[in-house]
């Protein structure tokens, strides 16, 4: 106990220090770290934020930097959107969520830039933060299992709520484990957490994320690290035999296989939606069927691949019978399209307790940025992630490395800037790793 006491002391008496140097550091370090909380508190803590960049504002000159000003020109573009939207109230409704896109730049170009010193303890003091929450969900896993005798509890949302969503989550602890995992040399502790983080990140179930995280992590440790230059192919055999034992475990290999069968039993708890007990006959389809079947039923249910493969088909339907390729449908407009393909395609629309296929968004940020907001949406979003990927390797930083490349794939199966969270997450880190006089993170 004196032990953590002394620890926490120590880290608030470093946390004022930095407090002192730069008077936006605790704020900007609380707002990260509050990602996964309710969106009511991290509001509160944007406007902390705010307040802290506005209250030395005549300190410092205003700095413009074009990396970062290509966020705030998508968000310009989703508010001129509302002007050829085909829903004008969901298109007003949604531009709040949006805010960061524009206020975290503008105030990464008015403040004075961050120390490399800085930068170095906002991505550390994130990652413990990052720990805590794993503990956090972990703890109410066993409690809820203790109760109730259901295993689900520690697989994907169930583990962190559908709400926060086990896929972001994915990225927000990959972040973490990477700090971790780069460090050259580690305390007993930090090897603890490394590996915490490693197994969390595996029951979260995220598919996608899974397949790149170890990409990544066999890259960091071959062409990275000091120690993968003297590691032998055996080596290399006995990582993947690791990584192979946790696919293959229990839930976690069942999330892998729903993606490649169908009309099975194991399949059908994988689909998108929950499915309506009410229903007899249910089909799980397959990503050939998502794909080429001419007419569906309320009896069809998609697992998340063949979901995705659906709803870039309807993307491909509604671009070559509609001309809006310059324009899109106006920011979170494109539901009235969906809706009309769904009752076209006779999918499964809810029964008024369920929700139905049509009130899903694209679930691919670079489809939902073209159908929305036509080319120049989809094509300053890939600037932004090109800008991101081209700076991480200049700078020879594997943490930025990790988060640009982490965001490329993760916008392959989620919207992710349609969701405030995912829009902060972005946003906060983008500027963070991209702003000048940036420098690599050195390992702590």
């Amino acid at each position: 106990m004196e032990n953590t006491l002394t620890f926490l002391s120590n880290v608030w008496q470093d946390l004022k220090k930095e407090n002192k140097q730069h008077f936006s550091f605790i704020p900007f370090l609380l707002l990260l770290c509050t990602i996964p909380m309710p969106y009511g508190v991290n509001n509160v803590l944007l406007g902390f934020f705010l307040l802290s960049v506005f209250l030395k504002i005549k300190e410092v000159k205003f700095n413009f930097q074009s990396t970062l000003f290509l966020l705030i020109v998508l968000f310009l573009l989703m508010v001129v959107s509302y002007f050829w939207s085909i829903d004008t109230k969901a298109t007003l409704k949604a531009i709040p969520k949006e805010i960061g896109l524009i206020l975290i730049p503008l105030c990464f170009m008015i403040m004075k830039p961050f120390s490399k010193e800085q930068r170095q303890k906002i991505v550390k003091y994130y990652s413990y933060a990052m720990v805590v929450y794993v503990v956090f969900y972990l703890v109410k896993a066993v409690v809820r299992f203790l109760l109730n005798a259901d295993s689900n509890v520690f697989f994907y949302h169930e583990l962190v709520t559908k709400e926060v969503n086990a896929i972001h989550v994915s990225v927000y602890v990959s972040i973490a484990f990477f700090y971790f995992f780069t460090k050259e040399i580690k305390s007993k502790l930090e090897v603890g957490l490394t590996l915490l983080l490693f197994i969390f990140l595996f029951l979260l179930s995220s598919k996608n994320i899974i397949i790149v995280f170890i990409l990544l992590v066999l890259i960091e440790f071959f062409f990275f690290s000091k120690s993968g230059h003297k590691m032998r192919l055996r080596n290399l055999i006995v990582v993947g035999l690791v990584v192979s034992s946790f696919l293959f475990v229990g839930k976690i290999k069942d999330r892998f296989m729903a993606e490649f069968q169908s009309n099975t039993e194991k399949s059908i708890s994988h689909t998108v939606l929950d499915l309506d007990k009410s229903l007899e006959g249910v089909n799980v389809l397959s990503i050939k069927e998502a794909w080429t079947n001419e007419k569906f039923s309320p009896n069809d249910f998609f697992p998340g691949t063949a979901f995705r493969v659906y709803q870039a088909r309807i993307f491909l339907e509604l671009f070559k019978e509609e001309n809006v390729f310059w324009t899109g449908y106006g920011l979170n407009a494109s539901y009235k399209k969906l809706d009309q393909k769904a009752i076209k395609y006779d999918v499964y629309r809810g029964n008024g307790d369920k929700e139905g296929y049509q009130n899903k968004n694209f679930h691919n940020q670079y489809i939902q940025n073209f159908a929305e907001l036509g080319f120049f949406g989809f094509f300053i979003l890939v600037l932004l992630l090109t800008f991101n990927l081209k700076n991480a390797i200049k700078n020879k930083d594997f943490i930025q490395i990790a988060f640009a490349v982490l965001m490329i794939s993760l916008f392959l199966t989620e919207s992710f800037l349609w969701r405030q969270r995912g829009v902060m997450f972005f946003s906060l880190l983008y500027c963070l790793f991209n702003a000048k006089q940036y420098s690599p993170l050195k390992k702590m």
